[in-house]
């Protein structure tokens, strides 16, 4: 099965297995406490774990830099790319829980 028929295919599934969820009428209040508690923790598991991997970043990037100072700038910009890749994961996980907290807000 090729890359991309595998991904409609994925995509399809994801829209019908999401199709009830969005069929219910009201939020029930216990749901939402529920939903609101699980962006809190997914926000904070994903800070706590881009905070460890970004410290692992650097002292690869610290350990490489002292066996090999020749290699400086290509190692920088390796650093600097994965850094910002990781904040960027950190964020988008920010911003859906944000997503998640005014849709039940308002909803």
């Amino acid at each position: 099965m090729s890359n991309r028929l595998r991904t409609i295919l994925l995509a399809g599934f994801g829209l019908l297995a999401a199709s009830p969820a969005f069929a219910q009428g009201a939020w029930d209040p216990m749901v939402s406490k529920w939903a609101l508690i699980a962006g809190a923790g997914a926000i904070a598991i994903a800070a706590a774990l881009g905070a460890l991997s970004q410290s692992r970043a650097v002292v690869g990037a610290c350990e490489g830099l002292a066996r090999n100072p020749g290699a400086a700038p290509q190692i920088r910009f390796s650093l600097l790319l994965g850094l910002v890749l990781i904040e960027s994961l950190v964020i988008y996980a920010f911003v859906t829980a944000l997503i998640i907290f005014f849709v039940l807000w308002n909803g």
